[in-house]
């Protein structure tokens, strides 16, 4: 890539910084006083919407994330574009939707040059960056002049420690994330990403109950998707034990910007990237797969804490959020079209409920997660979520929705909930659940979620509901168009035609069926089904 095309719109934000700095006051128009605030984002690796104590979820400990909307804002309505990792971060990053991304659109892909990334934009316009184990991944990222380009800035991964279970990592993201805050000179702001790995499986299977102290009647309900057993109800424990880990580093990473004096000024963002690692969710487009976790404090910038808010917000709106409250214009920063909008009327806001009545839906939508289909193809699904309904599009119905399978259902990671409902199909004992979580789908999918959360029953063929399909049907093409969606003007199989860059699983489909021994790294042996399963 030429470096000039890259740069083209850095000296700008520059400038804009200059200013900024000398004034000691913002730019952009945020009307918002003050020294610009530094920003910490935290993403937890695959956790779903109720899962942090905040919001009355007795079997997860989460006292970072509690306090952290205690002393800000709790979000009931914040959803992904789209529940898979690469695809999820990029557009956090970028502040546009997943079908707006070219190849960004797929998890495994390449980078597109194009888009620049807000931390790219604040670190032109002189913020100190970095980010700490999983940024946006997985994927290549590219190059500038042949340097390995950095979407969230230098890498801060040489803390280690011994971790409580084989699932969990070794990297000591507070450590790190002090030596992030070591090499900073005083004068800069700081823009840094914690990325944890937690809750992504594979877990130790008990550790939940044996080192977490957890209890099975913990867990207050089972998704109608599940079956409600003690292998379920285990594996969602150890879930809520890498959960409850991941706060553990939010809060001394609290406690540090604290003994710093840091901690007023700085905008402490805490979510997940995409769902919880179980069938039916992570991967897929339902209520548990997009709708997460968010918090969010900013001590001198949110002068009413304390706050429920109930607007939908999208992951897109961080971009833009992050871009007024650090005095970057759109213009200045250098990065594509926004198509996210600033929270920063939230912030200046001391309403709860609805605080902004424009934020009355999100989309949401996926193209080609993880591999195993024939030719590498995705599952494009696009979506609406509007009120108390969620509405959606299935564009290739004749597809494995997570993967064929004969290839174990890619799409879904292994572990012992998905064992189980794989086990109780083969056995004749209940279908039901396999297929809710693996079998095919028809063109349309029509739910109450304020009445059915788990998306179970599909009022999509209901005549009663035909009028609501059809006015968010009609919403739904109408603003895909506007953004330009390839999928709304025939042109949807660009997404299957960008490269799959993880060399062990591309073509992962042929191979197998070819006889090739491959490791897929993701899934357990016994989630390969016979071709042709039904």
């Amino acid at each position: 890539m030429d470096r000039r095309m890259f740069l083209r719109g850095s000296a700008a934000v520059g400038l804009g910084a200059i200013i900024s700095g000398c004034t000691g006051g913002l730019t952009g128009g945020s009307g918002l006083e003050g020294k610009r605030p530094n920003i910490l984002m935290c993403v937890a690796d695959d956790a779903s919407y109720p899962h942090m104590g905040a919001y009355g979820c007795d079997w997860v400990n989460t006292p970072g994330f509690d306090r952290v909307a205690g002393e800000g804002i709790l979000f009931n309505r914040a959803y992904t574009p789209n529940a898979k990792c690469a695809p999820s971060r990029a557009c956090i990053i970028t502040g546009r939707n997943s079908w707006q991304l070219e190849a960004a659109a797929n998890h495994w892909c390449n980078f597109p040059a194009k888009f620049k990334t807000y931390a790219e934009a604040l670190g032109d316009g002189g913020y100190f960056v970095g980010y700490t184990t999983k940024g946006w991944a997985p994927g290549n990222p590219g190059k500038v002049d042949g340097v390995r380009r950095l979407l969230l800035g230098k890498a801060y991964n040489a803390k280690k420690l011994e971790p409580p279970t084989r699932g969990i990592s070794k990297t000591d993201y507070a450590s790190n994330f002090e030596d992030f805050l070591n090499d900073r000179s005083d004068d800069k702001p700081f823009c840094f990403w914690y990325g944890s790995v937690e809750p992504h499986r594979g877990y130790e299977y008990g550790s939940g109950i044996a080192k977490g102290g957890k209890k099975i009647d913990e867990v207050d309900r089972v998704p109608k998707y599940w079956p409600d057993n003690d292998v379920v109800r285990t594996d969602m424990l150890d879930y809520a034990f890498e959960i409850d880990y991941f706060d553990k580093h939010l809060q001394r990473m609290l406690k540090l910007l604290e003994q710093r004096g840091e901690l007023d000024n700085t905008i402490v963002v805490v979510t997940a990237d995409n769902g919880m690692p179980f069938p039916r969710v992570k991967g897929q487009e339902y209520e548990h797969s997009n709708h997460l976790p968010l918090a969010i404090m900013w001590k001198d910038g949110i002068k009413s804490g304390g706050r429920k808010v109930d607007d939908f917000v999208s992951f897109i709106d961080f971009a833009p959020t992050f871009l007024e409250t650090a005095g970057i214009s759109e213009k200045a920063s250098g990065m594509e079209k926004i198509e996210g909008r600033s929270l920063v009327g939230i912030f200046r806001s001391s309403k709860s409920g609805i605080v902004e009545k424009g934020r009355d839906h999100v989309l949401i939508g996926k193209e080609r997660h993880d591999v195993g289909r024939p030719h590498d193809w995705g599952y494009p699904i696009r979506g609406i979520v509007k009120g108390e309904y969620l509405y959606v599009r299935n564009f290739e119905t004749d597809r494995w929705p997570a993967g064929n399978p004969e290839t174990g259902y890619l799409n879904t990671d292994g572990g012992a909930t998905k064992t189980d409902i794989l086990n109780k199909r083969r056995s004749g004992e209940d279908s039901s659940y396999w297929k809710l979580a693996f079998g095919k789908r028809g063109d349309e999918e029509l739910y109450r979620i304020d009445k059915d959360p788990d998306c179970v029953e599909n009022l999509a063929g209901d005549a009663n509901f035909a009028k609501v399909k059809k006015q968010l049907n009609r919403q739904l093409v109408s603003e895909l168009k506007k953004q330009g969606d390839p999928r709304m003007f025939g042109k949807g199989h660009v997404f299957d035609e960008y490269d799959y860059v993880d060399r062990n699983s591309k073509g992962f489909y042929e191979r197998y069926m070819k006889g090739e021994k491959l490791n897929s790294g993701w899934v357990s042996k016994s989630d390969f089904e016979p071709a042709g399963s039904k």
